[in-house]
């Protein structure tokens, strides 16, 4: 099951820029990461009159906008869904789901705090909370890091949500970006490596396998 970890805050505490800092820290450090934000007002990515708006309002439930480099899914629902539902129904093969508020739903949190907007927390002890980052020190049970501690937030995300991740797991880097593997091609590549790793001497029970490979340009 893809861990979850809310960001939440009060209006303007920096959720947004705390996620963008966040997201590159991860994926430098080989995780795949999904967000959802959640949006309380509602919102509309279609464009009247647009072909996917006549779809729509002709009366489909779902539909999905697709091009060589993204899909986008449009589906009608008739209640707000849990950060659990929209993860089982939509969102696979990542490490990670990061989410900007949902602050009622019950999955764990880190608030975000600026002492210049807001005088209290908006978390209670009573919340699933694992971490406060703010420029205002807090006596909590929990870490209280700074606005720009990035290393921080995300050694606590990694301690918490992604420690478990399988061992027998790999991670696919090429030019510095994680590439999107399907489990049988996971067994696959690791399988194939193992056995050919086996084969060296002293090697014959790796437990850890990494490789880094350049390329030579031709001249």
């Amino acid at each position: 099951m893809i861990p979850i970890v809310s960001i939440i805050g009060k209006s303007n505490s920096g959720k947004t820029t705390l996620i963008e800092k966040i997201i590159p820290e991860l994926t430098r450090r080989g995780y795949r990461v999904a967000t959802i934000k959640h949006d309380v007002h509602g919102f509309d990515i279609d464009e009247e009159g647009k072909d996917s708006w006549r779809h729509r309002k002709a009366g489909a439930d779902a539909v999905i906008l697709s091009s060589p480099k993204q899909i986008a899914l449009v589906r009608t629902v008739d209640r707000d869904l849990t950060i659990a539902e929209l993860r089982d129904r939509f969102i696979d093969d990542v490490d990670i789901i990061i989410t900007e508020g949902f602050k009622k739903d019950i999955q764990p949190k880190i608030e975000v705090f600026r002492k210049e907007m807001h005088r209290e927390l908006l978390t209670s002890k009573d919340d699933d909370v694992v971490a406060v980052v703010s420029n205002q020190p807090f006596d909590m049970a929990v870490p209280c890091l700074d606005l720009d501690d990035v290393n921080g937030v995300v050694d606590v995300i990694e301690k918490n949500f992604l420690h478990h991740k399988n061992e027998n797991d790999m991670t696919l880097m090429v030019d510095g970006k994680a590439v999107p593997l399907t489990p049988f091609i996971k067994t696959l590549i690791m399988q194939t490596v193992r056995g050919m790793v086996s084969t060296l001497k002293g090697c014959q029970n790796p437990k850890s396998v990494k490789i880094t490979m350049g390329h030579k340009s031709k001249r």
